[in-house]
């Protein structure tokens, strides 16, 4: 999505060329829909290396590291053929810039080309800092693993972002983070974005005692956000408020996330057509997400589509929803009872509702739409261009 968006936006203004493989079973619909916006060069797909576990593949991977500066995982997906066209169009000054999307695909990249023409990578995540917060945040079964990884994860990350002549990162904290490995980089923080005519705002709130919860319900973060939610939260607030109802929306729902349609005011939805139908529907978007970092989707979804928020900080990172001189736009909760007491002051108070209803759709569109991601990206790469000229 992220790249889909950036490429979007830069397509109007400059020519794309994007290399990329295929699976076998794009549809070729798909890919000419993409042309629409860019100059489309596909290589096939390579058969996937098979990446290992345990400490022995951990040692694998310091040699290959060592030995090639490349973090094996990186090469589970290598094309040769992709590498050796992208050798000889280089050396054809055809292009006047190169992006690269996220650190997979950093493996291309030579580091003597930034001597002639700009390389600029979009970091999606930092793969230290998410190892880092995984480590700090929860247990994990390859925690041993987790922890020998750190350091090279660490090394890899200050070796590549030494090739490119800027870095672009999704979070103040990622750029924080590859800050302190590479103090010579040149990092430019660009969060993810909406197209707000995806989500449009709710114009009418009638009130009710209706909860949603949305995302990818194969997702540990959200199995783990939708099990605090159904086997805690809703029971607590339920207990008040005994007409409440939830209703867990997204795809591909785990076996745990299933059974929960087997509790009382619960109902378990699956993929669904249209994310905004259910957000509109709901008197209260609770967003309990315990796991993981950064900006979420979820959570500018439903503040696009007026949908008065309940959230944990991580759900809330990044964001600007409350504070000195700051207008409501969400509520926080961490803990049990802080949720029931949040939900409850927004089933009783409708002027609450309209009010971060309101300032959450002002603050998605004055600072999260594409266009002005787009914008900030494109001006990176124009001042790469500049300093060329």
């Amino acid at each position: 999505m992220r790249t889909f968006n950036l490429l979007k936006y830069l397509s109007e203004h400059h020519q794309i060329t994007l290399i990329s493989q295929s699976p076998q079973d794009l549809p070729p619909a798909d890919v000419e829909k993409l042309q629409q916006w860019v100059n489309l060069i596909v290589f096939p797909a390579t058969p996937q290396l098979q990446a290992t576990g345990g400490l022995l593949a951990t040692a694998k991977q310091i040699k290959t590291l060592i030995k090639q500066g490349i973090f094996p995982k990186e090469l589970t997906h290598y094309s040769q053929n992709l590498q050796n066209w992208l050798d000889r169009v280089v050396k054809t000054n055809k292009f006047d810039l190169i992006t690269c999307e996220d650190s997979p695909n950093e493996v291309y990249i030579r580091p003597q080309w930034r001597q002639d023409i700009p390389t600029v990578v979009n970091i999606h995540r930092s793969l230290y800092g998410k190892t880092k917060h995984q480590l700090q945040s929860y247990s994990s079964t390859y925690e041993l693993q987790k922890q020998l990884n750190l350091p090279i994860l660490r090394w890899y990350e200050q070796q590549y972002s030494a090739k490119f002549s800027a870095l672009v990162t999704t979070t103040q904290e990622d750029r924080r983070i590859l800050k302190t490995i590479n103090p010579e980089a040149h990092i430019t923080v660009i969060p993810n974005g909406l197209d707000l005519n995806q989500y449009p705002r709710r114009l009418s709130n009638n009130g009710g005692q209706r909860l949603v919860f949305i995302g990818a319900m194969d997702k540990p973060a959200n199995i783990d956000a939708a099990c605090f939610l159904s086997l805690e939260i809703f029971p607590a607030i339920r207990q008040r408020y005994p007409e409440t109802t939830l209703e867990i929306v997204g795809t591909d729902p785990a076996a745990e996330i299933l059974a929960f349609a087997n509790l009382p005011g619960i109902k378990v939805t699956g993929q669904v057509s249209s994310i905004v139908d259910y957000l509109h529907w709901a008197t209260v978007c609770v967003i309990p997400i315990r796991k993981g970092s950064g900006i979420k989707y979820k959570t500018l979804e439903a503040m696009a589509a007026g949908i008065p928020v309940v959230a944990s900080d991580i759900a809330l990172e990044g964001l600007t929803v409350d504070g000195s001189g700051v207008p409501p736009r969400a509520m926080r909760a961490n803990k049990v009872d802080e949720y029931v007491y949040a939900v409850g002051r927004l089933f009783e108070d409708c002027k609450l509702r309209e009010k971060l209803s309101l300032n959450g759709r002002i603050m998605v569109e004055s600072e999260y739409t594409w266009t002005q991601m787009g914008q900030r990206y494109e001006q990176v790469l124009l001042n790469l261009q500049g300093s060329k000229l």
